[in-house]
């Protein structure tokens, strides 16, 4: 698998699991938006719920590996100056 395949692969991931975790904030919180839900903690009523967080948290680390993938793709790559 290249680098850019798996950037697709977690890019996906990612989106799959962003769904994810706003329809679960739904369950709880019906009207908020995925960006609501960056900021959870401005709903009480999640701080008790830790499917949430254990779902959010999920989120956050295939983010993180994107990240850290695009990073490592952008320091191999040669130098165009």
């Amino acid at each position: 698998m290249t680098d850019q395949e798996t950037l697709d692969l977690l890019t996906q991931m990612i989106d799959q699991q962003a769904k994810k975790v706003l329809d679960l904030g739904r369950k709880w919180v019906p009207h908020a938006t995925d960006e609501d839900l960056r900021n959870a903690e401005d709903f009480a009523i999640l701080k008790d719920k830790p499917i949430f967080h254990f779902e959010d948290g999920i989120l956050s680390g295939l983010v993180a590996a994107k990240t850290a993938l695009a990073h490592r793709i952008r320091q191999a790559a040669p130098s165009s100056v």
